[in-house]
């Protein structure tokens, strides 16, 4: 990197003077004291010692065991140094699937994923996948590089206002102007991205922050000898200057901490107090019918309990329960409170509706899906989405799987007369709830009977109905599509909590790799499948390179109909015109193959039979990804699917 010395000769003395007092504010303000596990690490940073040492060992002591990338040299650093001390450095084909990798990381573990981008158009190409993890709620740490601050807005090499560009669709964002910056900075991006309502933040590394001195020390001052002006003595005063703010750590033992803690308001027994009483009711027609939707925000990891005491704790709450995006398979595959078709029947008729972690966003009717004359109790992290289009009866800003849990702690603690009494008094209504779920899946099994009406076609539901049957229990499965994923929630079963992953309520499609490569890492002892339209799968097929490279093991069932159906049905009945929608069959199997996996095409159910068993045989040998491409017949299952 060379640097144009003349071009930042205006205001170098005035800037000079005022650095430090700069330099000063923005340094105490990130050393603000971030509670941790208790651990504490030195580093004695060494004129030898670079930037990206100090990032590698953070993310080390933050637990991070996988570091997603598209590399560059801005961020060189970072990941050399991730390598060296045994960090997992995962590079793509592209930006968004840092994100995405990222994020799916963060829903599997609860520490927050990381994904380190290169400047300017590297970090342009994650905005989708920022903007989807902080609409899901999901702690991403994402690490920028950036030109050095000398250059900032001189027309230096991909350098843009990042700061304006990410600040609208991050939860925090800061900019390193030191090294003796980044451990207080990282440690707070960490506390930042997982507590309260997670979400992304961001973290700007100019390109000089990063390398040894010595390497900075050739860019900024390769001319130095020749500089005999007043002019040059003064640039050559200032770069100094700069380059001792920059390695202003440098013979100091720095102090690096433990993971940093999840803090949240402890639920207590008052906090559910109403609730239970309104369940215990001995009232006549008074609470009979309640409802349990629970939302994304329940499964997050959580320092105070298990997702296994979570799942028994809801279990054993005797309501009725839907579960919706990241709480699917929280109950496992069936359960006698579980429910999956009857929601809108439940929503209307119910006289008590519990929402834990769910928004009153499109996917409730803004709210008008609840009967106007239930009492509604809400549970969530984030203040806004607690009173988003409708206010609850009883609004309660915690975390809502603490309050499921300390719910049923106390219903436990209630005599077993008591509770016997509880459990009769819902028995109407889970049966009512039972007879409706029975015929609808009743009128679903129907459909998935239909013979397709040609030859070299599968019925989609069929399709979906022998994958779902292969499936061993230990499966993690990722949607990724419109119409075929769609009809996926209506027949396959998670398998258990943290089974399934899709994008939440941004709806993005191209979730599908980055996520089942997450899956895969932090699952290694799990099959992981990602379902596909066909439309969506041209986000992800460059990432096949990634997971042959890598040795990511991944499946992936494609529905192809040659279309984007879920848009095309609607506009063809409303606008009488297919234009924008209409795809080909492609051979997605042979894309597979040409990366380096395996692949299959399956045209009627014997082919997918053979599919299906050939696959689970490859994906259990952990060594390379494969596709199943399957031709499926257009249908009318999803009709006015659309959301508003």
């Amino acid at each position: 990197m060379l640097l144009n010395q003349e071009s930042i000769t205006k205001g170098a003395v005035v800037a000079a003077s005022v650095g430090s007092v700069l330099f000063s504010l923005y340094f105490l303000e990130n050393r603000k004291a971030i509670d941790s596990d208790g651990q504490i690490y030195n580093f004695n940073f060494q004129r030898s010692s670079c930037g990206g040492e100090l990032v590698a060992n953070v993310l080390s002591k933050q637990g991070v065991k996988f570091l997603f990338t598209l590399t560059g040299g801005h961020i060189a650093p970072i990941l050399v140094e991730s390598d060296k001390i045994g960090i997992k450095v995962i590079d793509v084909r592209h930006e968004s699937t840092t994100v995405f990798a990222a994020d799916g990381v963060f829903r599997l573990t609860g520490i927050p994923g990381v994904a380190v981008v290169t400047a300017g158009p590297g970090l342009t190409n994650t905005i989708t996948a920022v903007k989807n993890a902080q609409m899901a709620q999901s702690g991403v740490v994402l690490l920028g590089g950036a030109t050095s601050d000398l250059l900032k807005g001189k027309g230096s090499l991909q350098d843009i206002d990042q700061f304006e560009l990410l600040r609208p669709h991050v939860k925090w964002c800061s900019h390193v102007s030191s090294n003796s910056d980044i451990v207080p900075t990282l440690e707070k991006a960490f506390y930042e991205a997982r507590n309260g309502t997670p979400g992304p933040v961001f973290v700007e590394f100019p390109i000089d922050v990063l390398y040894q001195e010595s390497v900075v020390k050739g860019w900024y001052l390769k001319n130095q000898d020749q500089m005999k002006s007043l002019t040059s003595r003064v640039i050559n005063m200032y770069m100094s200057y700069h380059l001792k703010k920059i390695f202003s750590a440098i013979d100091h033992n720095i102090i690096i901490h433990g993971r940093v803690k999840q803090h949240q308001t402890k639920v207590t027994s008052d906090h559910v107090s109403t609730l239970l009483e309104e369940l215990k009711s001995k009232k006549l027609n008074h609470c009979k019918k309640p409802v349990l939707i629970v939302g994304s925000q329940v499964t997050l990891i959580n320092d105070e309990y298990s997702i296994e005491s979570l799942q028994r704790s809801v279990q054993s709450l005797g309501i009725p329960v839907f579960t919706s995006s990241m709480s699917r398979g929280l109950l496992g595959t069936s359960h006698s409170n579980l429910f999956r078709h009857c929601r809108s029947h439940a929503l209307k008729n119910a006289d008590l509706v519990i929402l834990a972690g769910v928004t009153c966003d499109f996917r409730l009717g803004y709210g008008k899906s609840i009967n106007s004359r239930a009492k509604v109790f809400s549970i969530n992290r984030d203040p806004i989405d607690l009173y988003k289009n409708k206010s609850p009866d009883y609004p309660y800003n915690l975390d809502p799987g603490s309050f499921l849990v300390r719910l049923s702690d106390s219903l436990e603690e209630l005599p077993s007369p008591e509770r016997t009494r509880i459990e009769l008094k819902f028995r109407d209504w889970i049966n009512e709830l039972t007879t409706l779920d029975v015929a609808r899946n009743v009128d679903i099994t129907t459909k998935i009977n239909i013979p397709p009406s040609k030859e070299g076609f599968l019925n989609p539901l069929k399709a979906l109905e022998m994958f779902d049957q292969q499936l061993p229990h230990k499966t993690i499965m990722v949607a990724d599509g419109g119409d075929f994923v769609g009809s996926a929630s209506y027949i396959v079963r998670p398998r258990a909590p943290l089974a399934w992953l899709d994008p939440g309520v941004f709806g993005t499609l191209g979730v599908g790799a980055g996520f089942a490569i997450a899956a895969k890492l932090c699952r290694p002892d799990h099959q992981v499948w990602t379902i596909y339209g066909d439309g969506a799968f041209g986000y992800s097929i460059p990432e096949l390179d990634t997971m042959v490279r890598h040795k990511i093991a991944i499946g992936a069932i494609i529905g192809n109909d040659s279309g984007w159906i879920q848009i095309l049905r609607e506009q063809q009945e409303q606008l009488h015109s297919d234009v924008g929608c209409n795809l080909a069959y492609t051979d997605y199997h042979q894309v597979a193959i040409a990366f380096g996996g395996k692949g299959f095409k399956s045209t009627n159910e014997s082919e997918l039979k053979l599919a299906l068993e050939e696959s689970s045989k490859i994906l259990d040998q952990n060594q390379q990804p494969v596709v199943i491409n399957c031709i499926i017949e257009r249908n009318d299952f999803r009709k006015g699917s659309i959301s508003a």
